[in-house]
């Protein structure tokens, strides 16, 4: 995602997108039943299109802004806004006593793009089918979203007292388009999403076998950064072929690449993750993680750990060749030969260190690596007893025997943003899924029906302890 600042503040009168919906969303009726709103508020999310091709995000935000004031919400404590009248932002506030600062749930509205023609069924209509919803977004990030707008009302309507402020910010582009969601509202309007600690996305509930063995808790996030390495050479007729082929020179530096491991890298945080993860993984899995711990670590068990991507990519910072460009015409010798290099980088690591070491496995200087650039670092968010503590105790209630897992996610979310700005963020949401079967971005999306409401209540539980 891009990071750059490219709005001034001399923008921001242009920047307000009105926040007053229709007639007809005015005049809608809350229903009484609390798992009919959310469900309601999850389906006109899903199909209202939010991706960055053609997708609205204000009339996202304008149709949730809606709901809230039909349930007394004021529009004082409803704010949209954005830079671009497809991007807005919705930012919403419950009053409390202000005894501590306020605690934000943040989700996105925005979705990836998503192909009729790829999918079995209309990505953009909710369906309902053998126990399962489906549809774009109905596990990123629209359920949260849908559950964190419903929970406020019901907590509004409730008469609910917090002793801080809830507030809701549902926000644009985390899945990419530029610098129009948290970034914006960061840069242009702190205010309002200023607050002591953030509940977001990044932390799902894990099933094996339709049995629940995790609910997961995140609290960092590696970081996005984007390298190219490319050879160059004179080039020649290809009739007359030579060594010094800018394609093969490149091909050798990726392989070199590929079989190269970055250090291990463990923080506290991780290591209790690794210690509950090993708890709950059977055989030489178990045995493995267990191993791992060891000082210093057992070099057998972390080669066969290295083996399995998902694990390998939370012990140190990885590099991938993602895209090539090379040659000019079939019948040349090529004169250029380019490769993009994805890296995800371990927070507390340094941009700098990252490409002074590609720079070093290549190990050919005739070829150029350069740094084009990715998302800021951020640090962990501290594993404090306030939220994990939380988190425990109600998980505990709603599932006994079910491990709270404190986790780093690979791929990116708004959390980053959040942490650098200051305001400790936690990705959690009670929704569990099939840990061999996550649909996030890919074909038919979906989320266990029973998992999108016992989320909801897990959510409202833990917001309702945190502001208490």
């Amino acid at each position: 995602m891009g990071w750059f600042n490219y709005l001034c503040c001399g923008l921001i009168a242009l920047t307000i997108i009105t926040s007053q919906p229709s007639l007809a969303e005015d005049l809608r009726q809350l229903p009484s039943d609390d798992r009919q709103l959310v469900f309601e508020i999850y389906k006109e999310l899903i199909e209202t299109n939010t991706t960055n091709s053609i997708g609205d995000n204000t009339l996202a935000a304008n149709r949730m802004a809606a709901w809230l004031r039909a349930a007394g919400f004021p529009d004082q404590d409803i704010f949209i806004g954005g830079p671009k009248d497809r991007k807005g932002n919705l930012v919403a506030r419950l009053r409390g006593t202000g005894e501590k600062e306020p605690m934000i749930l943040l989700a996105h509205l925005d979705v990836v793009e998503a192909k009729r023609s790829d999918w079995s069924m209309d990505p953009f209509t909710l369906h309902e089918v053998d126990g399962y919803f489906y549809g774009r977004g109905t596990l990123d990030d629209k359920a949260q979203a849908a559950i964190s707008t419903a929970n406020l009302i019901r907590l509004k309507r409730r008469g609910f007292q917090p002793n801080r402020d809830i507030i809701l910010a549902l926000t644009s582009d985390e899945e990419g388009g530029g610098n129009n969601g948290v970034y914006w509202l960061l840069d242009n309007h702190p205010e309002l999403i200023n607050g002591a600690f953030a509940l977001n996305e990044g932390g799902s509930g894990l099933l094996q076998d339709g049995v629940r063995i995790a609910n997961t808790i995140q609290t960092a996030e590696k970081i996005f950064l984007s390298f190219t390495v490319t050879a160059r050479n004179s080039g020649g007729h290809s009739s007359m072929p030579r060594r010094d082929n800018a394609i093969y020179e490149l091909s050798e530096a990726l392989l070199r690449i590929r079989d190269y491991e970055f250090p291990l890298i463990f923080n506290d945080v991780m290591r209790l993750g690794f210690e509950r993860l090993a708890e709950i993984s059977p055989g030489q899995l178990g045995e493995d993680l267990r191993a791992l711990l060891a000082e210093p670590p057992d070099a057998e068990a972390l080669k066969r750990l290295g083996n399995i991507p998902s694990i390998n990519a939370l012990l140190r910072t990885t590099a991938v060749a993602t895209m090539l460009d090379g040659g000019h015409a079939r019948n040349a010798l090529p004169q250029t030969a380019s490769a993009e290099i994805n890296v995800r980088m371990m927070p507390g690591s340094d941009p700098a260190d990252v490409l002074a070491t590609l720079i070093d496995v290549v190990d050919n200087p005739d070829l150029e690596v350069t740094f084009n650039g990715g998302g800021r670092p951020s640090d962990p968010s501290p594993l404090t007893d306030e939220i994990f503590g939380a988190v425990e105790r109600i998980t505990a209630e709603m599932w006994p025997g079910v491990v709270v897992l404190p986790t780093m996610t690979t791929g990116a979310t708004d959390g980053a943003k959040m942490r650098n700005a200051g305001i400790p963020t936690y990705g959690v949401s009670g929704l569990f899924v099939d840990r061999n079967d996550i649909r996030i971005h890919g074909r038919d999306e979906r989320l266990l029906i029973r998992s999108f409401y016992e989320g909801y209540t897990f959510m409202l539980l833990l917001i309702e302890e945190l502001s208490s």
